[in-house]
């Protein structure tokens, strides 16, 4: 069997990591670089000239016309933060390259710092991947299925009316030859056609054709102007996973239930399931370049607002309302 390219790239090894990013003025000079590309321009005046001012651990940017002092992560996900910009660096690299996913737990161990501040970097980082894939549309060639998060109480029902789960939405964007290349994760709150309808018109672009299995619900996506191919499948069970036509999303399905499962030992599924979804989303859709993932979060943190702890700890909206 050939070796899998993308599983095996080497990434970005923890010794590269050091050299580039090992102190507080490497970290400093990048964030400074991937801010402002083309040089500082003052968010007040719109002037470029600038003195540098270090206040403790902060680099702060003074505007020589109207003397207003920049922060190097004001207005960011990383605004406000007392934890040392290594500290950061090292989070988002250690989240970014973790084939298997990190826990908060183990992110705490890691980074030595308090299982608080270690919940928060997680979940800072994590709201800045949903922001960047929510808004993601899967196009041309998609298979998508149904899977719950979660598991069964005693004395629950079983299958879609088991209670304790959180139901999803897996989307994955293929080749002609069947090849996973994009992947959409959406909590739905159920699977009522109406509710499959607004899924479609908001994960998927127009003129996508959708395969899936025989479940009614999924035709659905017709009513909102796709094409739809529904392959009913005489088999159950991992057999029936191993159809050519759904081998993408169910490869996809597997992984997830497998890094969810060795990873998360307890997480508010009410709550965060949705923000947990999109880590393995972005992470999925980067999967070609892993030397790159760890810029690309910098880059979207930057972009993204202030979280506070009081927020980030609220149960999170639905994107697709009953």
């Amino acid at each position: 069997m050939p070796i899998n390219r993308i599983q095996f790239q080497p990434g970005l090894s923890l010794a590269t990591f050091f050299q580039r990013y090992g102190t507080r003025a490497q970290c400093q000079q990048a964030l400074y670089e991937m801010r402002w590309p083309e040089g500082f321009v003052c968010p007040k005046c719109a002037s470029a000239e600038h003195s540098r001012h270090e206040r403790g651990t902060r680099l702060l940017l003074q505007c020589s016309q109207c003397r207003r002092q920049t922060s190097l992560t004001v207005d960011t996900v990383l605004d406000a933060s007392k934890l040392p910009l290594t500290t950061w660096f090292l989070a988002i690299h250690l989240l970014t390259q973790c084939k298997t996913g990190m826990s908060a737990l183990q992110l705490m161990r890691d980074l030595g710092v308090s299982y608080r501040s270690a919940w928060l970097i997680k979940h800072k980082l994590m709201q800045v991947m949903f922001g960047q894939e929510r808004e993601r549309k899967l196009e041309t060639l998609v298979q998508i299925d149904d899977v719950f998060v979660g598991g069964e109480r005693q004395g629950g029902g079983a299958g879609r009316v088991a209670p304790n789960k959180v139901l999803v939405v897996a989307a994955v964007q293929t080749t002609g030859q069947g090849k996973a290349l994009l992947a959409r994760l959406d909590v739905v709150p159920n699977w009522q056609k109406v509710t499959i309808k607004r899924w479609a018109a908001k994960a998927l672009a127009a003129g996508t054709h959708v395969v899936s299995d025989g479940l009614a619900t999924f035709a659905a996506v017709k009513d909102a102007g796709l094409t739809h191919e529904p392959i009913i499948v005489n088999r159950t069970g991992k057999a029936a996973g191993q159809h050519p036509r759904f081998l993408a999303v169910n490869t996809t399905l597997g992984n997830l239930k497998t890094w969810m499962a060795s990873t998360f030992k307890g997480f508010k599924l009410s709550h965060y399931t949705q923000r947990y979804l999109a880590e393995f989303q972005y992470r999925f859709n980067r999967r070609f370049d892993l030397r790159a993932i760890l810029t690309d979060l910098l880059v979207d943190a930057l972009r993204c607002n202030p979280w506070r702890e009081a927020s980030l700890r609220k149960k999170m909206p639905a994107e697709i309302c009953a």
